[in-house]
């Protein structure tokens, strides 16, 4: 597929279904994008539509499935849009570091495809609110899903969820109170079961 340049063709994209709960549309939405009058359209749609499916398929669906309703607050970004957001310090890594993370249509340095959404849970995020619940869900995600990276924000426990072809399998925290690894690979309890400390999230089981 080629770059959209009509309204008909970008509905085209936006139609096209990632998993059986999402739409390449619901990850083209940018404040960034809005505020500044750029169009927050992947230059290689088909690098973007198989990285994004692995990422709703693979880490989305089953997300949603155990917790519910995922509301999802900045996913794809062009290049364009995330070299602005860069520039201005809108919290946005370099279009290099993002490439195969929030820019799904350019693979990174190694060749590797990969995506990034970050998203809230909101059903979780209502339900865990002590300082360290954040914790919970990541330690969930890490022992049941194949995910990359996670990067979590203090505000209704948002995160950053990577998936790549190459996982690097760490968790971040940018919450002051807790900032710095919660766990990556050669840390203490990495590969260990965590059960003790996410039993009971998941509604109903």
């Amino acid at each position: 597929m080629k770059k959209p340049q009509t309204v008909s063709r970008l509905n085209e994209l936006g139609r096209v279904q990632l998993s059986k709960s999402f739409y390449m549309r619901d990850f083209l939405y940018s404040e960034i994008a809005a505020l500044h009058g750029l169009a927050n359209i992947p230059d290689d749609p088909d690098l973007a539509i198989a990285a994004g499916t692995r990422l709703c398929q693979e880490l989305l669906e089953p997300l949603q499935d155990a917790f519910g309703r995922i509301a999802i607050r900045s996913a794809f970004r062009s290049a364009e849009v995330n070299a602005l957001g860069n520039a201005k310090g809108y919290n946005c890594a370099s279009n290099e570091r993002n490439f195969a993370g929030h820019i799904w249509d350019r693979r990174d340095a190694a060749g590797h495809m990969g995506a990034t959404a970050c998203i809230v849970v909101p059903g979780f995020a209502q339900a865990f609110t002590a300082p360290d619940d954040w914790k919970r869900i990541a330690w969930w995600v890490h022992d049941h899903l194949p995910y990359s990276a996670m990067e979590f924000f203090p505000v209704r426990w948002a995160f950053n969820l990577s998936w790549h072809e190459k996982p690097l399998r760490m968790i971040y925290s940018h919450i002051s109170e807790a900032r710095g690894y919660l766990t990556r690979p050669g840390m203490d309890g990495h590969d260990a079961d965590h059960r003790a400390l996410w039993e009971g999230i998941v509604p109903g089981r």
